[in-house]
């Protein structure tokens, strides 16, 4: 089977990064698997080859040109390789920017697509952007021309149902690879400051929609009860200034740490005493199965797979609303206060998610078996 993929990961142009290492492993389970990156030319991204796995950059001179060059690209790499609808599937990695340029190239070369849908996107907090406006309605013309949808949760799979009410494609519901016993059984090596109960942790990539400035208000209505409380946030993105600021606005800057990502990330969650995520929409919400995984209790919004029934609020974890201070700190507040509380929540959590997990062989099985059933 040949693939074609279209996405904006540049870290498949990082050596040694984790989602190139990822693609190899796809790659080894297909006869071709080429990657169409949206890029600027001015990150000076050069094309990767090896014997399965193709990667190339659109090398655009701006964004407003990404879906033009990528279209052009794609042209070029399904004539050159010799595409054919008996063996050749095109997939993209959202229903937006890069689905209009799989959609193109199906009507050209009459090639089974699928649409890969990793986020909440009809969630009306989605909406609150003008990009993301324009992304639902891109999605529009997008989802009922594909051929298939992957989908990583039944929430989305659920809401694509309700809003395309005569879609054809077929939808199949693969999460986010998480390597569930890995993490359990993994040992702390890097992360070894014990934070104990009274702290708070956070980890995310920071952007508007991750909220992390309701996260800030809640610690600050629990440091209001509990002075010895803490909070670390690991993560990256746009939004940094801004949440450094309002740190420095809420003057809990003695008692709040940002820290960069790391690789060793479990080893945080294993050292901290409370798992916190206050997104406004997620697609699946990895961190949560990490944290859970890891041992470490959860207070959440009501967000990707938070909203599925592994999530039991009150049982297994305390799910709140999107932007509900009061209920989120209150639920801190409780887990402080109850040890019991604390080690149940643990275990049951820990259960549950084990109760989910696959292997990385069968996983990748089931990837890729998705993509062949659309020949």
């Amino acid at each position: 089977m040949k693939v074609l993929t279209i996405g904006s990961d540049r870290k498949l142009f990082e050596n040694g990064s984790a989602v190139l290492s990822r693609v190899n492993e796809y790659a080894e389970r297909m006869d071709e698997l080429h990657i169409i990156v949206f890029s600027l030319k001015s990150l000076g991204f050069s094309e990767i080859h090896s014997t399965k796995l193709h990667i190339y950059p659109t090398n655009s001179s701006c964004r407003l040109l990404y879906i033009r060059d990528a279209i052009k690209k794609g042209k070029d790499i399904i004539r050159k390789n010799k595409f054919k609808k008996s063996d050749s599937v095109i997939s993209t990695q959202d229903p937006f920017e890069t689905g209009k340029v799989g959609v193109v190239l199906k009507k050209i070369f009459d090639l089974p697509l699928q649409i890969q849908i990793h986020t909440d996107f009809l969630s009306p907090y989605f909406r609150n952007s003008f990009l993301n406006k324009i992304r639902v309605l891109i999605s529009k013309s997008v989802i009922p021309k594909a051929d298939g949808l992957r989908v990583v949760s039944s929430v989305i799979s659920d809401s694509i149902k309700q809003a395309f009410l005569n879609l054809k494609a077929r939808i199949d519901i693969l999460p986010v690879f998480v390597d569930i016993e890995k993490i359990i059984n993994r040992e702390v090596t890097y992360y070894t400051q014990e934070r104990g109960i009274e702290s708070i942790l956070m980890v995310s990539r920071f952007t508007k929609e991750k909220r992390i400035d309701i996260g800030l208000k809640v610690f600050k209505k629990v440091l209001e009860q509990k002075k010895n409380i803490s909070m670390t946030i690991i993560g990256f993105g746009p939004e940094e200034k801004n949440l450094k600021q309002k740190i420095d606005e809420l003057n809990i800057g003695n008692k709040v740490e940002i820290l960069e990502w790391e690789n060793d990330v479990v080893s945080v969650y294993k050292k901290a005493g409370i798992f916190l995520l206050t997104s406004e929409y997620e697609g699946y919400g990895m961190t949560l199965i990490e944290a859970g995984a890891s041992g470490c209790p959860i207070v959440t919004t009501n967000v990707g797979v938070a909203k599925t029934d592994l999530f039991k609020s009150g049982e297994n974890s305390f799910v709140c609303s999107v932007g509900d201070v009061n209920c989120l700190s209150k639920s801190i507040i409780n887990l402080i206060e109850n040890p019991d509380k604390r080690k149940l929540f643990k275990e049951r959590m820990r259960d549950t998610i084990q109760g989910i997990a696959v292997s990385k062989e069968e996983y990748m099985s089931r990837y890729v078996n998705i993509l062949k059933n659309l020949l």
